[in-house]
């Protein structure tokens, strides 16, 4: 039986995907399925970039704003609802179009891993938030190297979450990140075919940048000093880029400055890391950012072999 097919639109922050899968899902009929770890949230609006109504121009869009920024969501709780979506979307005689960021998203889906639903161990996580206070993340970070050195290559050493749960699994399972992944990989339910964007490096940089003082002009610190005082605990969301240096200046810790840069400066490095990412899966067909959108359309549409 032939396999359903899944459009699958990747990339670094500020390249583009937001208004190319639009268009896209305008001309053949298609809906959108978020593939972003952070516009998952509610409430966060601004410093996630999230699409506001008029930018979606009728397409309707899943896994956006759905999820309190008090929950922890892990990649499981994504696969699941990500196929949700998609199953929906197919049996509406429609083409599922999953766009964002979040390569672990989109690999937890192409590659059918099955990540097995482990609990938090408080008292663990306690333990390790001490190394950290005492040692700092980056003695944590080389813990979790000499463990799993493959999964460390994507994982920034600031990237508290991630460098938590490689050490989490290990500790819980007693197999690394990286050999519970090989083990659990499936044939693919739906024919995903893989798009990620591209563009010149400094222009990319620049997009970031002004983005940036976009998000401050539209109100990035009001938005963060709100979720703030209604939440008290959000161990997930409040990692986000821009939200964690915000909280920051808001705690004087940094300047108002010293805050634009530093959140200017490490979407630049995730954007790095996302690109490095996506270039480790030999099967995406990648997408100039720089060229005319309906040039790209038409790639899409000759290398997934789908007709208006």
């Amino acid at each position: 039986m032939e396999k359903s097919k899944v459009i699958v639109i990747g990339g670094p922050t500020a390249s583009g995907k937001t208004k190319l899968s639009i268009e896209f899902a305008k001309k053949i009929n298609g809906e959108i399925v978020s593939a972003d770890s952070m516009q998952i949230y509610k409430e966060m609006n601004i410093g996630t970039a999230k699409p506001d109504e008029e930018e979606m121009q009728g397409i309707k869009h899943y896994l956006l704003d759905f999820v309190s920024p008090e929950t922890r969501y892990s990649v499981a709780d994504y696969k699941i609802d990500c196929k949700k979506a998609i199953k929906e979307i197919i049996e509406k005689g429609k083409i599922p179009i999953v766009v964002g960021g979040t390569g672990l998203y989109i690999d937890s889906l192409i590659y059918e891993i099955e990540y097995p639903q482990i609990a938090t161990d408080l008292e663990y996580r306690k333990e390790l938030e001490k190394i950290v206070n005492e040692k700092g993340l980056e003695y944590l970070y080389n813990m979790a190297k000499k463990i799993d050195e493959k999964a460390m290559e994507k994982i920034s050493p600031n990237d508290s979450k991630r460098i938590l749960r490689v050490l989490e699994i290990y500790k819980q399972t007693g197999k690394t990140k990286t050999e519970l992944e090989k083990d659990s990989r499936k044939e693919p339910e739906y024919d995903y075919k893989v798009f990620a964007i591209t563009m010149d490096r400094e222009i990319l940089y620049d997009r970031i940048n002004k983005r940036v003082d976009m998000m401050l002009e539209q109100g990035l610190i009001e938005e963060v000093q709100n979720l703030y005082k209604k939440y008290k605990n959000m161990p997930t969301a409040i990692q986000g880029l821009g939200y964690k240096e915000v909280i920051e200046y808001l705690d004087g810790k940094i300047s108002k400055e010293e805050m634009i840069e530093k959140i200017k400066q490490e979407t630049r490095k995730y954007a790095k890391r996302q690109l490095t990412w996506f270039r480790k899966n030999k099967e995406i067909i990648w997408l100039d950012g720089m060229q005319d959108i309906q040039k790209n359309l038409e790639i899409i549409m000759k290398e997934s072999g789908i007709s208006k």
